[in-house]
């Protein structure tokens, strides 16, 4: 009897479909996954691909960055799965800060929804969050939507004025000092390395602090065996695939992000055999405001 897994892949390849997941999907989806990374490397990957239709494993503004940068049919496979990060902006709020400090340049980060890439100056990748900052003509900078993530740029960012939105990642922003100072204590032989969407203690107490793409290549630079990793825990899978020779322990408890984890083997499998999922489909004017946001970001990244 065929399984689930092996019938996806006869019929994706049939129909020309594509599955793109985030490194913080489930172990499952990554291994059905044609393209496993962050938002960067897939939206790379997305704006050339050769197929009909992507099925886009994440929340949904990741379905929406990748329907931005591809003219390919894009569905997300659970409605419901969100970032609740993104629902701490309040748009029209934003509009009106822009509007009344004309001198500040709107930084969003590349995992924000539709809404705010649309209203947004630049949008800027984790991993090139510092690089990017540093190289702004504008001295005055608002940084949307993680706070935690603003203010370590601001930080490695000194002759700049950033302030952030107040919004961050639920998920991160929970790990704490003390997690960091007991892991220590208890493998005080182990580097420990958390995510800059971590609060500002815990980066400082930590002995690496990157993004999911820098964690990953930094760790696989380490001549360490074992690592402890504070960013989301399916992030593992990537690096027990990566570096089979290494042992990875998560940080917390707390690393588990269930709107990344909505996505399921079946809900993929009813997308390609159903026509289940949301088709993502974006307003003209939203869509060519939020291009400009992403088509600025790859001005600094060539």
């Amino acid at each position: 009897m065929i399984s689930m897994m092996d019938e996806i892949l006869k019929i994706k390849e049939e129909k020309s479909i594509k599955i793109f997941a985030h490194n913080y999907q489930n172990y499952e989806v990554q291994q059905i996954a044609d393209y496993v990374g962050d938002y960067l490397e897939l939206i790379e990957i997305a704006k050339d691909i050769n197929c009909e239709t992507i099925i886009s494993c994440g929340v949904k503004s990741l379905a929406q960055t990748l329907k931005l940068v591809s003219d390919k049919k894009v569905i997300l496979p659970v409605d419901e799965a969100v970032c609740p990060m993104n629902s701490m902006v309040n748009i029209d709020e934003l509009i009106n800060f822009k509007n009344m400090h004309p001198k500040f340049t709107i930084v969003s980060t590349l995992n924000s929804q539709i809404e705010l890439k649309a209203v947004s100056d630049i949008c800027i990748p984790t991993s090139k969050a510092v690089e990017i900052a540093e190289k702004l003509d504008s001295e005055n900078i608002l940084f949307v939507s993680d706070m935690n993530l603003g203010n370590y740029i601001s930080k490695k960012v000194k002759n700049k004025n950033i302030m952030s939105w107040t919004s961050y990642c639920n998920i991160h922003d929970k790990v704490t000092k003390q997690e960091v100072l007991n892991m220590k204590e208890k493998h005080p032989n182990i580097p420990i390395i958390v995510h800059t969407q971590c609060r500002e203690d815990v980066i400082n107490s930590a002995d690496y602090a990157g993004s999911t793409s820098q964690i990953i290549e930094y760790v696989k630079n380490l001549k360490d065996k074992k690592v402890i990793i504070g960013t989301e825990t399916g992030i593992l899978h990537v690096l027990r695939r990566l570096n089979p020779d290494k042992k990875f322990d998560l940080l917390s408890p707390t690393l588990i992000c269930m709107n990344m984890k909505k996505t399921s083997l079946e809900d993929i499998y009813k997308c390609i055999t159903q026509d289940k999922g949301q088709n993502i489909e974006i307003d003209e004017k939203i869509r060519l405001k939020a291009l400009n946001s992403i088509d600025n970001m790859m001005k600094y990244l060539i």
